[in-house]
C-alpha cells in the first residue's frame, strides 16, 4: 500500500517535472521570439527616425515623427486647409514623412517656380494607386524629350480656332443645366458643389468628345467621376482591393477611358471621311491626318506622330482629371463670390450685354469673349483668392541642390506651393479681398506675372488654362444675363474644404431663379 502510494507519488512528481520543463522550454523560445520582435521593432524605428532627421537636415519640420513609421499619416487622411496653411508660413522650406514618402514643401514664389521649371531635377509624380488607375502607358508618365514629343501633337487643341469651335457645345451645356439649376432649387436653395461638378463634367465631355459621346454617357460619367476623385485623394490605399474606394474608382475610370476609345474610332472615321471638326479629339486626329499627308506629299518626316484609340482615349482622360475638379472649383467659388458682391454682378451684366449689342439671347462667340474685359477680371481674381491647385507633387529624379542650405535628397517628393505667391500682399494689395478691379492695366497685380501660378509654369505648364478662363467667363457671363442667384451665407461658407481641388466647407448653398430677358433687353 505504502509503496504503491510511493510509486504514484513518484509518477506524479515525474509528470509535474516534465510539464514544468516544458513550460520553462517554451518561455524560453517565446521569450526569445518576442525579444527578436522587440528589437526589430525597435530598430524599424530608430532608423526610420535617424533618416528623417538625416533627410531633414535643417529645414522647417517636427524634431521627431511623432508617430513612428507612419508619422502625420491620420492628420492626411482627412485634410485641413489650416494644417496646410501653416505648413507654408513655416518657412520657406518644411517637410513632413508619412510612411516610405519624404516630403519637402516649397512655399515661396521664387522656390516654387525653380521646382516647376527645373526638369533635370524633378518630374511630375501622382499618389501610388494613379498609375493602376490612369494606366502606367499614360503621357503623363513621359518625361524629358518623350514628354515634350507627346506633347507637340496636343499643342493644335487649345489655339484661338479650336477654342472657337467649342463654343457652341459648351452653350449647349449651359442652356441644360441653367434650366436644371432652377429646377433644383425651386422649393429653397440647396448645396450646390456636386450640380457645378456635374456641370463641368458635361461641359469638359462634349468638348472633347462631340457628339461621338451620348447624353446617357455624359450623364454616366458625370455621375460616378466623384469615385475617381476619391480613389486618387493624396492618402489612400495603394492596392486595388474589391470594393475599396480604389476599386471603384478604377472601375469607373476604366469605363470612361473605353468610351472615349470608341469615340475616338467614330473621330478617324468622321475625319477620313473630310467631316467638319466639332472637338477636341477631331482638331487632334485631323491634325495627325494633315501632318501624315503633308509628309507623304514631301517626302519629309512627321511633325506629328500617328496616335492609337487607347493613347487618345487615355490622354483625353487626364484632360478629363485635370478640369474636372480644379473647374469645379472654380464655378463653386465664382458663383458664391459673384452672389456676396451685387455690384461686381451689375458691372458683368452690364458688359455682356453691351457685348451682344444689347440682344441678351444672342449666342456667344470667340469675338465677344474679346470684348469681356471685366468679366475677365472677375474670373482671375476668383482664381487668385481661391485657386483651386494648391500644391503640384514632384519626386526628385536626383540629389536637388533647391537651396544654398538645403538638397532634396533623390526619391523624395518635392512640392511647389501656389498659394502663398498668389497671396502675396507685396503683389495684392488687401489679398485676401475679392477686388476685380486689381486686374486693371498697369496696375501692379497686372505687371506681377511671377506670382501668377494658377496654371503653373515651364514645360508643364496647363495646356488648357486660356480654355479653362474662356469656359468660366461664357459661362458667367451667360448665367448673368440669364439667371438671378442668391447665395445663403453661413458660417462655413468662407471655411476651406480641401477635396482634390478647394470648396466652401457648407458646399455653396444657392438658389436659382430665371431672369426676364425682355425685360433685360428693354
Amino acid at each position: 500500500m505504502n509503496s504503491t502510494a510511493s510509486a504514484g507519488s513518484l509518477g506524479s512528481d515525474a509528470i509535474a517535472g516534465s510539464k514544468l520543463v516544458l513550460a520553462l522550454e517554451w518561455i524560453q523560445a517565446n521569450t526569445s521570439f518576442w525579444s527578436v520582435m522587440l528589437t526589430l521593432i525597435i530598430g524599424i524605428v530608430v532608423y526610420d527616425q535617424v533618416n528623417y532627421l538625416i533627410k531633414k537636415g535643417s529645414i522647417v519640420g517636427p524634431t521627431f515623427k511623432i508617430w513612428p513609421i507612419m508619422g502625420p499619416f491620420l492628420e492626411s487622411v482627412d485634410p485641413k486647409f489650416e494644417e496646410y496653411y501653416n505648413k507654408w508660413m513655416s518657412g520657406p522650406l518644411s517637410c513632413v514623412s508619412v510612411f516610405h514618402k519624404f516630403v519637402v514643401i516649397a512655399s515661396t514664389r521664387d522656390l516654387a517656380r525653380k521646382i516647376l521649371t527645373s526638369p533635370a531635377y524633378v518630374k511630375p509624380c501622382v499618389v501610388d494607386v494613379a498609375i493602376k488607375i490612369l494606366r502606367p502607358t499614360n503621357w503623363v508618365f513621359l518625361d524629358g524629350k518623350a514628354h515634350l514629343d507627346y506633347r507637340k501633337g496636343l499643342n493644335n487643341l487649345f489655339t484661338r480656332k479650336s477654342l472657337g469651335i467649342y463654343l457652341p457645345h459648351q452653350e449647349n451645356i449651359y442652356d441644360q443645366y441653367f434650366d436644371r439649376f432652377v429646377n433644383v432649387s425651386k422649393n429653397g436653395p440647396i448645396p450646390f458643389m456636386h450640380e457645378f461638378r456635374e456641370i463641368n463634367c458635361a461641359v469638359s465631355l462634349r468638348t472633347f468628345c462631340g457628339t461621338y459621346i451620348t447624353e446617357d454617357q455624359v450623364r454616366i460619367i458625370a455621375d460616378n467621376y466623384y469615385k475617381i476623385t476619391a480613389a486618387l485623394e493624396l492618402v489612400n490605399f495603394p492596392i486595388v482591393l474589391p470594393f475599396t474606394k480604389t476599386w471603384y474608382g478604377k472601375k469607373c475610370a476604366d469605363m470612361t477611358m473605353d468610351i472615349f476609345a470608341k469615340c475616338a474610332a467614330m473621330s478617324k472615321k468622321a475625319m477620313a471621311e473630310k467631316k467638319e471638326v466639332t472637338c477636341t479629339m477631331d482638331a487632334w486626329i485631323k491634325a495627325m491626318n494633315d501632318s501624315r499627308d503633308e509628309a507623304e506629299a514631301n517626302g519629309t518626316k512627321r511633325s506629328i506622330r500617328e496616335f492609337t484609340n487607347k493613347e487618345i482615349s487615355e490622354t483625353i482622360f487626364t484632360f478629363l482629371f485635370a478640369s474636372q475638379d480644379a473647374s469645379s472649383s472654380a464655378t463653386t467659388w465664382l458663383f458664391q463670390l459673384v452672389a456676396d458682391n451685387p455690384d461686381v454682378l451689375e458691372k458683368i451684366r452690364a458688359e455682356q450685354l453691351a457685348v451682344r449689342g444689347g440682344d441678351p439671347t444672342k449666342r456667344i462667340t470667340l469675338d465677344m469673349v474679346d470684348e469681356m474685359h471685366y468679366t475677365n477680371m472677375v474670373v482671375k481674381e476668383c482664381l487668385r483668392l481661391r485657386p483651386p491647385v494648391l500644391m503640384v507633387p514632384y519626386v526628385a529624379k536626383k540629389d536637388y541642390p533647391i537651396s544654398e542650405d538645403y538638397t532634396v535628397p533623390k526619391g523624395a517628393m518635392v512640392i511647389p506651393t501656389l498659394y502663398p505667391s498668389l497671396h502675396d500682399p507685396e503683389v495684392y494689395d488687401q489679398p485676401e479681398e475679392f477686388i476685380p478691379e486689381r486686374w486693371e492695366e498697369g496696375t501692379t497685380a497686372s505687371k506681377g506675372h511671377k506670382n501668377w501660378l494658377v496654371f503653373g509654369t515651364g514645360p508643364h505648364v496647363c495646356l488648357g488654362q486660356k480654355y479653362a478662363v474662356m469656359h468660366f467667363m461664357t459661362m458667367i457671363g451667360k448665367a448673368s444675363l440669364e439667371l438671378e442667384w442668391s447665395h445663403t451665407i453661413t458660417d462655413l461658407s468662407e471655411k476651406i474644404k480641401v477635396f482634390a481641388t478647394i470648396f466652401p466647407q457648407d458646399d455653396c448653398i444657392l438658389q436659382f431663379k430665371r431672369r426676364d430677358l425682355h425685360a433685360v433687353a428693354a
